[in-house]
C-alpha cells in the first residue's frame, strides 16, 4: 500500500448530503472512507459528518467497531447504558464494540454530529499522544 504524502482537501459544500436507510431523516457525508485512512496509514472503518433532521434518529443499533460522536450542532437525546439522556454541542460519547446506542434530535432545527468507526483489536500496541515538529517559518501568513 502506498502511503499519501500530500494534504489532500474536501470542501464540504461540494459534498452532497446521502439519505443514510434504515434510519430516520438522517443524512451522511463520508469524510473519512476506509480507502483514505488506508492511503493515509491509519486504521478507521469511517468517518461521518451526519445530520439528523427534526424529529429523526438514529435507530437502536450496534457495531462491531468502537464509535465516537462528538456532537457539533443542536441538542440530541442519546440511548446511552439503556436510558436516554439530553446532550448537545460540544458534548461527546465513546460507544465501545457491541454496545446499543441511538441519538435522536432533540431540537426544532436539525442537529450535526461527527462519528468516527474505529476497529477493535486484540493486542494492540499502546497509544500515545502524537509529536509535533514544528519547521523554519517560511510558509506563514504574511499579515
Amino acid at each position: 500500500m502506498t502511503i499519501a504524502n500530500e494534504t489532500e482537501v474536501i470542501v464540504g459544500e461540494q459534498m452532497e448530503w446521502g439519505l443514510m436507510p434504515d434510519h430516520i431523516h438522517l443524512y451522511h457525508r463520508e469524510i473519512v472512507s476506509a480507502a483514505q485512512a488506508d492511503r493515509l496509514g491509519i486504521r478507521s472503518s469511517s468517518i461521518l459528518w451526519e445530520k439528523i433532521g427534526v424529529g429523526g434518529q438514529v435507530l437502536p443499533h450496534y457495531h462491531d467497531v468502537a464509535e465516537i460522536i462528538y456532537i457539533s450542532v443542536g441538542k440530541v437525546k442519546l440511548l446511552c447504558n439503556g436510558e436516554w439522556k439530553s446532550y448537545k454541542a460540544g458534548d461527546t460519547f465513546h460507544v465501545p464494540a457491541g454496545v446499543i446506542h441511538s441519538v435522536a434530535n432533540d431540537d426544532d432545527q436539525p442537529s450535526e454530529q461527527i462519528s468516527i468507526f474505529l476497529p477493535v483489536e486484540e493486542n494492540v500496541p499502546a497509544n500515545s499522544f502524537f509529536n509535533t515538529t514544528l519547521v523554519e517559518d517560511v510558509y506563514s501568513i504574511k499579515k
